[in-house]
């Protein structure tokens, strides 16, 4: 039996999907990663965010590499595994997309909004921290462009992007509905994690302890490995493909 026809056929007896994706989905259009060789995080050093909130100069050089796109989170086009993603969601066999991910890609390939869960945020917008409202970033990088702070139009409070930086509460909505998710589905589909990141990695294990298949699609091994009922170390989007063609 293939990698496509044994997922495929844990697809086929699924009746509730979960699909966790971290950055292991989105290197394949294009984004870097964070932690590996080569990966964003060993090019600049992350900037905290208690750093961010207390220091101007550190918030410029923030907003620096937001509008210089820097990290190389934003602009990129979703691929097949996204696509994939979003047709077994629009089909009603994946309840949720739990991703680690800040690209907005699920979201962009066509994947319903309300079944994308965001546990690190979204680099493609801006939200205030003091009233949560919504800022767009082309209508940001006029005052940027200045040399002005870059604060709500609302309450005045500072504005940064939408990402849960290192040092910030996790979003307690989402994680609340993640677990609710995780441990409501049959299947567990992880796509491009290395698990390590926690408390977001604590969720296939919640699903197992309910009842629920275990896959993990990644490159590499991980240290949940042994937990899964099925583990394939290929690239997820020519594999997601197949298994929807095995699946047709």
């Amino acid at each position: 039996m293939s990698n496509a026809e044994a997922l495929a056929t844990l697809l086929k007896k699924a009746t509730r999907v979960v699909v966790f994706t971290g950055a292991g989905i989105s290197t394949e259009s294009g984004i870097p990663d964070f932690r590996s060789p080569g990966g964003v995080w060993s090019k600049m050093k992350p900037i905290m965010f208690q750093d961010f909130v207390a220091s101007p100069g550190v918030r410029r050089e923030a907003w620096t590499r937001v509008f210089n796109k820097t990290a190389g989170w934003t602009g990129a086009q979703p691929n097949a595994g996204h696509h994939a993603v979003a047709t077994l969601a629009n089909a009603g066999k994946v309840s949720a997309i739990i991703t680690q991910n800040v690209d907005n890609l699920h979201q962009d390939s066509g994947a319903p909004h309300d079944k994308v869960i965001e546990l690190h945020g979204n680099a493609t917008y801006a939200k205030c921290l003091d009233c949560g409202q919504r800022h767009e970033l082309d209508v940001l990088e006029m005052p940027y462009s200045r040399g002005e702070e870059i604060v709500c139009d609302h309450c005045a409070g500072l504005l940064k992007t939408a990402t849960i930086s290192f040092g910030q509460a996790m979003p307690e909505a989402e994680m609340t509905r993640a677990t609710e998710e995780s441990r409501a589905c049959d299947l567990f589909l992880v796509l491009g994690s290395s698990l390590v990141v926690f408390p977001a990695a604590g969720l296939p294990i919640e699903a197992k302890h309910h009842g629920a298949k275990l896959v993990i699609v990644n490159r590499e091994s991980t240290d949940m490995d042994d937990y899964a009922d099925l583990v394939l170390n290929s690239e997820i989007g020519p594999l997601m493909s197949e298994t929807l063609r095995v699946m047709a």
